[in-house]
């Protein structure tokens, strides 16, 4: 079975070079976002769960940025629920959904759980979070009736993580998969979206699925197929394994808000930026969007979880200050007077043209009323960083320190921004390790 070969086989120095940095970009953005999660309510009780729940055993792994030991499992559900409890991680518009978010915790709880400390390991494991998750994630949206979550599908990816580190045969690597497939969260993502809650994305829990399904395969626990990996219907997204990378369709994230809010925030700051405006000069916003992103229809946040999966209020908070930063999803903004005035005064609609260009393109487009009546629009707009036209390195470290540094502070941030940069075959991931799991 090819995906099976290539799990096993592929090694860190025969992936092309841009590929490389792109993985390593990933893992600096994606330890940035959990700097940015750690904070939140959602994380401090996941962790206390895990901590509570998943006592290590014969293997034990650390929770990241938090210390204390639990099972594989357990460390990659906390580790996928901090993460997507700052949702400025990356994404892939066909999958609607987040391969790396689940795929690190797991990489790291297996690299520390088996002592295989390599790496060019760490980062294969993190690549194949995205060669895997990415290509399950098309393949279950073509077969099934519902758009689940991202753990729907990075499940099957972490148990591949975990089967990679763990040495399972081919035979057992295969029930792996289907395990983790068969088990693996298939949660209903528009509940969320219509009733933000802490349940987010499933991404932690694809990731506990995942790592325990390798375990359990390891044992003798039978499971396969996989339908999404060997079935006939998808077979053509397996087949271009190590020659089409998939980590190269990813898309980054500036702001920490949902994807489909960031096409109407982009627009807003584009003529906002444009034009010299303050948000005193407007009278209204008005943001013409596709059907996906109007369902994001919180407009006076009590959480920060209804406070990402919003189009308003994130519209309104890049009319008001120019950005949105951790703190705008938090609180401290929800009660700004004048982020509410714009909020609950925006008209949201969807556009048909743009509803066809849906997932492949997620195009919005603003007009700004000014108190004098004149109307300002913006031409159809996409959201920044996607991978046709991906952000600097220097944007996405500056992003990276934003998230990390009052958390960790500057030089522990320094620090660990360089131990993944620096990253590669033949070197420990030790000095990595210690600091991403280091309480702050």
């Amino acid at each position: 079975m090819q995906l099976i070969d290539f799990l096993h086989g592929v090694r860190w120095q025969d992936v092309p070079a841009p590929v490389q940095d792109r993985t390593r970009d990933f893992l600096v953005d994606l330890l940035g976002v959990a700097t940015g999660g750690i904070g939140t309510d959602l994380s401090r009780i996941i962790r206390d769960h895990a901590a509570d729940q998943f006592a290590p055993g014969s293997a034990a792994s650390h929770m990241l940025l938090d210390g204390r030991p639990v099972s594989p499992a357990g460390a990659a559900l906390a580790g996928g629920m901090t993460i997507d409890a700052h949702d400025a991680h990356d994404g892939h518009r066909l999958t609607k959904g987040h391969a790396g978010c689940a795929a690190l915790p797991a990489a790291l709880a297996m690299a520390e759980a088996t002592g295989r400390l390599d790496g060019g390991e760490l980062l294969v494991a993190l690549l194949l979070g995205y060669e895997i998750g990415t290509r399950a994630g098309i393949a279950l949206h073509r077969t099934a009736c519902d758009y689940h979550t991202s753990g729907a599908w990075t499940a099957l990816s972490c148990a591949a993580i975990g089967a990679r580190y763990l040495g399972l045969s081919a035979d057992r690597t295969r029930h792996a998969l289907g395990i983790a497939e068969y088990h693996g969260p298939r949660s209903q993502m528009m509940r969320c979206i219509d009733h933000p809650t802490m349940l987010k994305d499933g991404s932690g829990w694809g990731g506990m699925a995942g790592v325990s399904a390798a375990f359990l395969a390891r044992s003798g626990f039978t499971g396969a197929p996989a339908i999404t990996a060997e079935g006939a219907d998808v077979a053509d997204l397996w087949g271009d394994l190590g020659g089409t990378w998939r980590v190269m369709e990813q898309y980054y994230k500036p702001f920490p808000v949902c994807r489909w809010a960031q096409p109407p925030v982009q627009a807003v700051l584009s003529l906002m930026q444009g034009q010299g405006l303050r948000s005193t000069d407007l009278a209204r916003i008005e943001i013409v969007t596709f059907h996906q992103s109007l369902r994001l229809a919180t407009r006076t946040p009590a959480t920060t979880e209804e406070a990402q999966y919003s189009t308003a209020f994130p519209a309104a908070v890049a009319a008001v200050r120019g950005t949105i930063g951790a703190d705008d999803i938090t609180a401290a903004a929800f009660a700004d007077p004048e982020i509410r005035r714009l909020a609950e005064g925006m008209i949201v609609t969807e556009s048909d043209a743009y509803n066809a260009a849906f997932p492949a393109r997620r195009l919005a487009h603003a007009v700004v009323v000014l108190k004098d009546g004149t109307r300002l629009e913006s031409p159809p707009t996409e959201a920044r960083g996607d991978p046709e036209a991906m952000v600097s390195r220097d944007e996405m470290r500056q992003k990276f320190h934003a998230c990390a540094d009052p958390v960790l502070g500057p030089v522990r941030a320094r620090a660990l921004r360089a131990a993944a940069e620096d990253l590669t075959q033949g070197q420990s991931a030790q000095a990595l390790l210690d600091l991403a799991v280091a309480r702050p």
